[in-house]
């Protein structure tokens, strides 16, 4: 597990270190449930030797030095911004485009979508894994009609809160028409999201299924009841067995797929929390994180290949 330090004089402090409670405050504050003055103060009850309001916050909010897994320049793949217009919703959109450097046939794409907080220094980076894995990668910045994400989460989720909803839905589904009829795309199009993006994942799903192929939601929310029915999958569904908030709407949306025998595959890995996935934080847990993964490349490798 990755170990973090907010200074040199204060104490490594590591996952297993931090209190449950802290990292369900931390889920509450991220989703705008509690603001940022309830968060620290509710840290500052946890504060004991060894266990400041600092070095929780180092450890909590995200370092996206830790999460470069592909370097941007590396050389064996081609990235770049590139616009897409989006009459119902805010446009004109942009996203971070990502392919193999050499292409020798069309290739299947694959939509990245972010957190609640615009596209950060990780969700480029998993454009870029999937690119280093034979994809074409797309990840669209909701941020882009406020001028793109802001170099920060704090203003960057007060910014996405303030788009319409509706809009930005739409966006989503702009970008995903243009990178499936992308030149160089196969056609074969699946979706990849992380907590809010795993919702806009689920709603692509409902609001487009005969045109994506395969996605997988990271500890995303479902779609609207009155879209669920239009679901057909094949989804892949990633759950953290502690993110509490999430998995008490998979019920309910388990039930109408099953009903209406959608292939999916719902995975519960056990003791982390919500955003285990990503490599910023201390709520990253390596084995979840690689397991899932590898569970994601094989499942895109099987309905878009």
């Amino acid at each position: 597990m990755r170990s973090t330090t907010s200074s040199q004089s204060q104490p490594i402090l590591e996952s297993h270190d931090i209190p449950q409670e802290a990292f369900d405050w931390y889920d509450e504050y991220a989703h705008g449930i509690i603001d940022r003055r309830e968060f620290i103060k509710r840290l500052s009850g946890l504060a004991v030797v060894g266990l400041t309001v600092s070095s929780l916050t180092s450890v909590l909010m995200p370092n996206y030095a830790l999460a470069e897994q592909v370097s941007f320049n590396d050389p064996k793949i081609k990235a770049t911004y590139t616009e897409f217009d989006s009459p119902l919703g805010h446009g004109k959109g942009r996203g971070y485009l990502v392919m193999p450097k050499e292409m020798s046939k069309p290739l299947p794409v694959v939509l990245v979508v972010h957190e609640n907080r615009g596209l950060n220094p990780y969700i480029e980076d998993v454009a870029r894994r999937l690119a280093m894995n034979g994809f074409i990668a797309f990840a669209p910045d909701a941020l882009y009609p406020l001028g793109g994400y802001p170099g920060n989460d704090d203003d960057g989720r007060a910014m996405q809160s303030s788009l319409d909803r509706e809009k930005v839905e739409q966006d989503f589904i702009a970008a995903a028409r243009f990178i499936k009829s992308y030149p160089g795309s196969s056609g074969k199009l699946g979706a990849v999201g992380f907590c809010f993006g795993g919702y806009i994942v689920n709603m692509l799903a409902a609001v487009i299924p005969d045109e994506l192929n395969a996605g997988v939601p990271f500890y995303g929310t479902p779609a609207a009841e009155s879209l669920r029915a239009q679901v057909k999958g094949p989804l892949l569904i990633h759950f953290a067995e502690l993110d509490k908030r999430v998995n008490d709407t998979w019920p309910q949306y388990q039930q109408v797929l099953q009903g209406n025998q959608v292939p999916y595959e719902a995975v519960i890995y056990p003791g982390v929390n919500h955003g285990f996935h990503n490599d910023s934080t201390a709520r990253y847990n390596e084995e979840a994180a690689e397991s899932a993964w590898g569970k994601t490349l094989i499942f895109f490798d099987t309905h878009l290949i």
